[in-house]
């Protein structure tokens, strides 16, 4: 709305410039004019007191003072001369204004040079005028911020968690320092470093530091910032930026994201030669051309390198890759150190009880962590960001916000507590399964409930036990919905764990080799090795009969073996769902009392709604105390193993869709 008041406040303005302006050109006026006759007659009576006679015009007073203009005719008049004389008229004449050259070409030009002013501000406008780059002709300028070597505050210190990649970057702070150093020996810098890694994990703040430890200018750019809907621009702006680089060495130049223009050539809809092409191509002669970009510093990020062309990646362009992984769990530590510095904290903050409860979470996520735990502070009027509150930010980030204002049925309610119980008691009685961190019936983000597991140490793989593991405790809830209600009983709420179920389970035979019948083969393209979107399938209709087969004794036996654990640890089952049905939420502490069978200890805080404060609110089953299975069965949990064995995620949830 303030951009539209402006532009119509501009135009009105535009349009009172040009009346005045046409205005000034038609000078003339019809106040007080008189014909020639009336002039001749009022000569004759004697009220003309003064005349001025200016070519055509004559214009002058009356004997009573008021003025007035008239206009002589073309034809001469002889007498009127001596008639003024002989009235005791005062008669003046005026010399014709003689116009200056450059006044005529000022007057003939104005509607011109007032239509290219318009036309030029409209092209600064719709160009980003007024930042200096932002002309008319600017399509080919780069649009790379530099950000000079005063400006740049971040160092090595405000970067935790990547050692290693700190310790591959150490030595270009040295060579952009003292570059005789490695020149005297013959050494080569690299030119260019490519930093990898998942979102979030610092690649952006790790090439800021190494700018600010150097004390050296620091280009920063987006990959997609290089191409445009006009053929060459992206070159263009490639070949300025290096020139801009030139004139600043030694500097670095930050490419944010350059899977954008650095796709493998040929890959694309638009042929060999489109635009994006071309924009890489001139980005390859400028990092390794015939002309050399001495003291110049390249680095990428990209989280997908697997598409980026060989010629990008070969030495002497990208000849180093640095992997910024995510951080294990004293790098987690060190991290919240960092953003802890920032917020005021209790002495009852503990970051490394926090960092081995956040398996799997990235700087990025850290820092959101400690963010939500500062607004958490904010909203409970409190000074201080204890423990409780960082608790509290880890459920909020790991499960979803909490839905309290979400009306559940009493019926409804216990299903859910049955089907979280379930998860916990399959999970908690697998050997090798991550502990049991938290189950609750508290809708939160799409969930009715959630189950939560999280892992003793990190884990980078998982064996064919630990998948096996998963794929049971997955189960878990759907089967405690049918031993309760039978099968006519079961809701739809275990929908995503069969969906998570089976896929495991069609990796584990189709892509894993983890069939010992079917042998180690892979029978489906890899979905991130797919640049059209659809998977290859590399088997016959009838090998595909017996994956399938496969995967259906996988779901078979692990579906059995849950079933099994559910019915012998049944009195369990059912204390653990009144358990939830009164206090909402139980962690590790009381899941393991109930396991052990005992009645559960109240959490802190928990007041009895009947009045009392510690009571259970339910009566304790005679229960067997055996809590343990043959290793030789199935074994640990995880959440999630994606296909190319990366780090498994921070935690697992098992729960029913809203």
């Amino acid at each position: 709305m303030n951009d539209m008041l402006k532009n119509i406040l501009l135009w009105l303005v535009i349009a009172a410039v040009l009346l005045t302006v046409f205005n000034n050109f038609n000078t003339s006026t019809e106040t007080n004019r008189i014909s020639y006759s009336e002039f001749v007659q009022e000569v004759h009576d004697g009220r003309i007191a003064k005349v001025v006679i200016d070519g055509y015009t004559i214009s002058g007073t009356r004997t009573g003072g008021d003025s007035f203009d008239t206009v002589r005719p073309a034809a001469s008049d002889p007498k009127i001369m001596d008639d003024l004389l002989s009235n005791n008229v005062v008669v003046e004449g005026r010399m014709p204004e003689q116009q200056s050259i450059w006044m005529q070409l000022l007057v003939a030009s104005f509607p011109i040079l007032l239509i290219l002013a318009i036309f030029i501000f409209f092209m600064r406008q719709m160009q980003g005028g007024g930042s200096g780059k932002g002309g008319p002709m600017s399509f080919g300028k780069s649009k790379a911020r530099l950000l000079p070597e005063d400006q740049i505050k971040t160092t090595f210190a405000d970067v935790a968690g990547c050692d290693e990649a700190k310790e591959d970057v150490e030595e270009l702070v040295d060579f952009l320092r003292e570059p005789n150093k490695f020149q005297r020996l013959g050494g080569k810098i690299p030119r260019g470093i490519l930093m990898c890694g998942p979102p979030g994990t610092g690649k952006t703040l790790l090439a800021k530091a190494i700018a600010g430890e150097a004390k050296v200018p620091f280009f920063t750019i987006s990959g997609s910032d290089f191409v445009e809907m006009f053929v060459g621009v992206g070159a263009s702006r490639v070949r300025d930026m290096f020139e801009q680089a030139k004139k600043h060495a030694p500097c670095i130049i930050f490419i944010d994201e350059i899977d954008a223009v650095g796709r493998n050539r040929g890959s694309g809809m638009g042929g060999g030669n489109d635009e994006r092409e071309q924009t890489l191509n001139q980005l390859l002669v400028e990092m390794d051309g015939f002309e050399g970009n001495e003291g110049i510093i390249v680095i990428a990020a990209t989280n997908r390198p697997d598409v980026l062309d060989p010629a990008l990646l070969r030495p002497g362009r990208f000849d180093r890759q640095v992997t910024v992984g995510l951080p294990d769990i004293r790098g987690r530590e060190q991290i919240l150190k960092v953003h802890l510095r920032k917020v005021p904290v209790d002495d009852d903050v503990v970051p490394k009880n926090i960092a081995r409860g956040t398996p799997g979470f990235s700087g990025a996520d850290l820092a959101n962590l400690v963010n939500e735990a500062a607004l958490f502070a904010a909203r409970s009027n409190r000074r201080l960001v204890n423990m409780e509150l960082l608790e509290l930010a880890k459920d909020k980030i790991l499960m979803g916000a909490e839905r309290k204002s979400m009306v559940m049925k009493e019926e409804e309610k216990l299903n859910t507590a049955y089907h979280e119980a379930g998860h916990a008691i399959v999970g908690y009685l697998m050997p090798e399964h991550d502990p049991v961190y938290k189950v609750t019936i508290i809708p939160r983000g799409r969930a009715l409930g959630v189950t939560m597991y999280l892992p003793e140490e990190d884990k980078y793989s998982l064996s064919k036990r630990g998948i096996e593991s998963q794929i049971c405790s997955l189960y878990g809830g759907r089967i405690a919905e049918e031993l309760i209600h039978g099968f006519d009983g079961v809701s739809t709420g275990a929908s995503n764990d069969i969906e998570r179920a089976s896929s495991l389970a069609r990796n584990m035979v189709t892509k894993w080799g983890l069939s010992e019948e079917l042998g180690a083969f892979a029978y489906e393209e890899d979905d991130q090795q797919s640049y059209t979107g659809s998977k290859n399938n590399y088997f016959s209709p009838e090998t595909g009969k017996k994956l399938d087969a496969e995967v259906r004794d996988i779901i078979d036996r692990c579906y059995k073996k849950a079933t099994d654990i559910l019915t012998e640890h049944r009195p369990k089952l059912d204390m653990m769902a009144d358990a939830l049905m009164v206090y909402e939420t139980i962690d590790a502490d009381q899941i393991k009392e109930i396991m052990d069978g005992k009645k559960p200890s109240p959490p802190a805080g928990w007041t009895d709604p009947s009045g009392g404060n510690g009571g259970s609110g339910f009566e304790q089953p005679e229960v067997d105390n055996k809590a343990t299975l043959d290793d030789s069965d199935t074994a640990s949990s995880a959440d999630q193993m994606t296909d190319e064995g990366d780090q498994a995620p921070a935690s697992q949830k098992s729960s029913g869709e809203a």
